[in-house]
C-alpha cells in the first residue's frame, strides 16, 4: 500500500486515514508517560520515540534534552540507533536541530542543546493499522529562560516493508516548525544541523559505515541538493543499511553530510521562518538488514517518495 503524506498541522489536530483497519496482529502505539512512545508490530517494538524530559539535575537534563526516534532491529530486541553517551552524545537516532539557531536577537544551539531544550508536550493524533502506524506529537523548542521559540508538530509514519532487498521499516518524518514570538533563523553546517540519522555506538567502534550516492563520483562536500544518500553499517554479526531521502520541497541548498565512518549522516539547509509562519519539512528513511542493494533500488524508492 502506498502511504500518503501526513498533513502538517502545527495548530490543529491531525486526522489520519492511512491504514487498513487493525487486526489482533496489527501495529500498536503504546505510550509510557514520562519515558517514551513505542510503535509495535504485533509483539515487536519497531521504533521508539524518546519523550522523557527532566531538568532536575545536569545528568538528567543531558539524558533528556531532545526528542528523537530509535529504530529497532527486525526482531525487536534492541535499537540499532544510538542514544545518549558514546561518541558525540548529542547524536541520537533520527533527530533534528541546527547549531546556529537565532531568534529575537539571540542565539541558541538546537543541535548540541546549548541554551535550549526540545520538550515533548503531548500526542496530537495517532493511528494504527495492519501494515503501519502514524503518530503526531507536539514538541516545544524552549530557551533556558522558558521562552518557547518553535512549536513543532512532528508527524511520523512507520510502515512495515517486505521484499527481497532486506528493507523492513520505512519512517516518514513529515514535520512542521512554527516560529513563535519572533522570526527564527535555522543555520549551521553539514556536520551540525538538519535532519540526521545516527546508527548504534557500535558503528563508531568498528568504523564500518560506507556510503552510496544517487550516481557515481558524487562529492557531498561540493554538490548540494542531493535527492538521497544510503549507508551500510555493521552491528555485531548483522549488517544493516539506511537510506535518507529529502523531499523536493526541502529548501534549496540542502547539503548532505555523508562521509563519517561512525555513521551519522543526513542533510541540512539554511532558512528563516517568519514569526507566526510554518516551515514544513519532509524526509523518508528506509532501514534494511543485509547487504546494501544496488543504486537502482534506492532510486526507485526515492521516485515513489518524490512523486
Amino acid at each position: 500500500m502506498k502511504t500518503p503524506p501526513i498533513p502538517a498541522a502545527p495548530t490543529a489536530a491531525v486526522a489520519f486515514t492511512l491504514f487498513a483497519a487493525a487486526s489482533p496482529a496489527a501495529f500498536e502505539i503504546r505510550e509510557e508517560p514520562g519515558k517514551h512512545i513505542d510503535v509495535l508490530d504485533g509483539d515487536r517494538v519497531v521504533a521508539r520515540v524518546m519523550t522523557a524530559h527532566d531538568l532536575s539535575t545536569e545528568e538528567s537534563r543531558h539524558e533528556t534534552y531532545k526528542v528523537y526516534t530509535h529504530v529497532f532491529a527486525p526482531d525487536g530486541s534492541a535499537p540499532i540507533t544510538k542514544g545518549a553517551g558514546g561518541q558525540f552524545t548529542h547524536h541520537r537516532g533520527i533527530f533534528l536541530g541546527w547549531s546556529k539557531t537565532r531568534f529575537d536577537g539571540r542565539g541558541v544551539d538546537t543541535w548540541h542543546m546549548k541554551g535550549c531544550t526540545q520538550q515533548y508536550q503531548r500526542i496530537v493524533a495517532q493511528e494504527a493499522g495492519d501494515d503501519g502506524a502514524a503518530l503526531s506529537i507536539l514538541v516545544h523548542w524552549v530557551a533556558d529562560d522558558g521562552t518557547v521559540f518553535v512549536e513543532e508538530t512532528r508527524n511520523q509514519v512507520f510502515k512495515r516493508l517486505e521484499g527481497g532487498d532486506g528493507a523492513y521499516l520505512q519512517v516518514d518524518v513529515d514535520t512542521a516548525l512554527k516560529a513563535v514570538g519572533a522570526d527564527v533563523e535555522l543555520n549551521g553546517d553539514p556536520e551540525h544541523a538538519g535532519c540526521q540519522f545516527r546508527p548504534s555506538q557500535t558503528v563508531a567502534e568498528n568504523k564500518s559505515a560506507k556510503y552510496l550516492f544517487h550516481e557515481e563520483g558524487v562529492d557531498p562536500k561540493k554538490v548540494k541538493d542531493l535527492p538521497w544518500v544510503a549507508e551500510s553499517f555493521q552491528i555485531g554479526d548483522a549488517r544493516y543499511y539506511a537510506q535518507h531521502m529529502s523531499h523536493p520541497t526541502i529548501p534549496e541548498g540542502n547539503t548532505y553530510s555523508a562521509y563519517r565512518d561512525y555513521g551519522r549522516f543526513g542533510a541540512y539547509f539554511v532558512s528563516t521562518i517568519k514569526e507566526g509562519e510554518v516551515l514544513p519539512l519532509r524526509y523518508r528513511i528506509v532501514v534494511g538488514e543485509g547487504a546494501m542493494p544496488e543504486r537502482e533500488a534506492f532510486a526507485a524508492r526515492y521516485s515513489a517518495f518524490a512523486e
